[in-house]
């Protein structure tokens, strides 16, 4: 017989045909209720488990890949983030290698959490439902081959019960060969009929007993498979979660970890930049001279360095009112002019510190200047006024032979006080940062060494008066940014 295609010939192709044919007629007449069915409800139920199984198992699949579609795209917005975060970082600012650290370990931990899920829990996912497709071809077959056994016991019942019929439509042509055909023919022709009938018997009983051992051979296998499989989905759903929830649990521990680090970086930059961050320091210009030789910067007016009344604290005489390089003042205003020594301090030096009320009596000595006399070793008595009118020394520093005044509701050794006319960012844990109209009380360096020129210590009047306290609130300031007051 000629082949219609490779491994198919026309015999096939009509045997296929004829059994689709039975199949269709056996369960038009099941479906009329001329053809009993085959029931197991057992194995129904089975099915039944299979097809909840299928769909929960699939659900589950297109839910876990939109998860880590997901991941993937929160790993993209985070890896932006931490992008810009590296851009807006200055090169300069502290924890600039730290944030890239940080942010390099944040995508590889991405990265890594992505490819576990998939592993761990995405192919297992595939491999649980890869075996699915297989059975439910199975289940199919098992009920085309229900179907051939139904019909082929319908077909051997049939004949059984066609027996007598059968008996009997071969008597009447054996009675009408009698007349038309000799005697000796008679015998052989209705041996051949009862052998064709058994045949046809026979063969029926074959395809019943072969049908029936195909599909009780995969009705058994199923029997047994499908049971399995619909408990194996308990432990396959704790596997599938608990390796969820374990990687989560890892993730979120080390990502929590780099986000501690990142706010410890954050933190060290806000504490360094949070009290001057990046202040606009008053300056003229940027030829100023630094902080380093305790120079005060001049005010964002570009006042002189000095004002009138620091004049008459930070003092030195005009080298033209001097006659000799050696000429005297006087210590202390409060001293008369007759017991001047001649060999008082030479002009261009700082005179001595005096006290707050021997900066009161100014005026009275200035007035009785005019009368001070010298001694004969002495330089010439014609001394100019400036002299008399400079008396008050440093701020800073104590009158021999006298103390400050020192008054309850101010600090210990507490000499006048200034208000701050410019805005001053400290550059230094021993500065004072200073707003415009600060009103600062002045006191002695505790070493009067460590005073450079040009600066003072104080503490600002309301820190004072609300803590009482110098340990934590006094510090140094330029003088050139304030105005004596008091």
């Amino acid at each position: 017989m000629a082949e219609m295609g490779k491994g198919v010939t026309a015999g096939k192709i009509a045997s296929n045909m004829q059994k689709k044919l039975t199949r269709a007629q056996e369960k038009v007449l099941q479906k009329l209720g001329k053809a009993d069915e085959t029931k197991d409800e057992q194995f129904e139920q089975c099915v039944q488990n299979f097809n909840k199984q299928l769909a929960e198992g699939s659900k589950l699949q297109k839910d876990l890949r939109t998860y880590l579609a997901s991941v993937k795209a929160m790993h993209e917005a985070s890896k932006k983030l931490t992008e810009c975060l590296q851009e807006v970082y200055e090169p300069e600012w502290p924890g600039r290698d730290d944030t890239n650290k940080i942010a390099e370990n944040n995508d590889l931990l991405w990265v890594d959490f992505h490819q576990k899920l998939v592993d761990q829990a995405l192919l297992t996912m595939d491999t649980y439902l890869g075996q699915f497709p297989d059975i439910k071809s199975r289940i199919a077959k098992r009920g085309r081959k229900l179907v051939d056994y139904d019909s082929a016991r319908h077909h051997f019942e049939s004949l059984q019960t066609a027996k007598k019929k059968d008996e009997t439509k071969i008597a009447k042509p054996v009675s009408l060969l009698e007349k038309a055909a000799p005697q000796w023919c008679q015998g052989k022709l209705q041996a051949h009929l009862v052998a064709q009938t058994n045949l046809l018997r026979n063969q029926a009983e074959e395809e019943l007993v072969k049908a029936q051992k195909v599909f009780e051979e995969m009705n058994l296998d199923l029997q047994e498979e499908l049971p399995s499989l619909w408990n194996s989905r308990v432990g396959f759903y704790v596997n599938t979660f608990q390796s969820i929830a374990g990687l989560e649990e890892n993730f979120h521990k080390e990502m929590s970890k780099l986000n501690q680090n990142l706010n410890d970086v954050l933190m060290n930059l806000d504490k360094q930049y949070s009290s001057n961050a990046f202040p606009i320091k008053a300056q003229p210009s940027d030829s100023t001279p630094v902080k380093a030789n305790k120079s005060p910067s001049p005010p964002p007016d570009g006042s002189p360095i000095t004002s009138p009344e620091i004049k008459t604290v930070n003092h030195e005489l005009e080298p033209s009112s001097l006659e000799t390089p050696a000429a005297g003042i006087p210590k202390s205003p409060s001293q008369p002019a007759e017991t001047a020594p001649a060999s008082a301090e030479p002009a261009g030096t700082e005179a001595p510190p005096a006290s707050a009320e021997a900066a009161g009596t100014e005026a009275a000595a200035g007035a009785e200047a005019p009368k001070m006399e010298t001694d004969s070793g002495s330089a010439p008595s014609s001394l100019p006024a400036v002299v008399v009118e400079t008396c008050p020394a440093t701020v800073n520093g104590t009158e021999e032979g006298s103390a400050p005044s020192e008054r309850a509701d101010m600090p210990p050794g507490f000499l006048f006080k200034v208000q701050a006319m410019h805005d001053y960012a400290a550059t230094d844990s021993d500065e004072l940062a200073l707003k415009a109209g600060d009103v600062v009380l002045v006191i002695p360096f505790d070493n009067p060494d460590e005073q450079d020129e040009g600066w003072l210590m104080g503490v600002k009047e309301a820190d004072w008066l609300q803590h009482k306290e110098l340990d934590q609130s006094r510090g140094v300031f330029p003088e050139n940014f304030t105005e004596r007051v008091q």
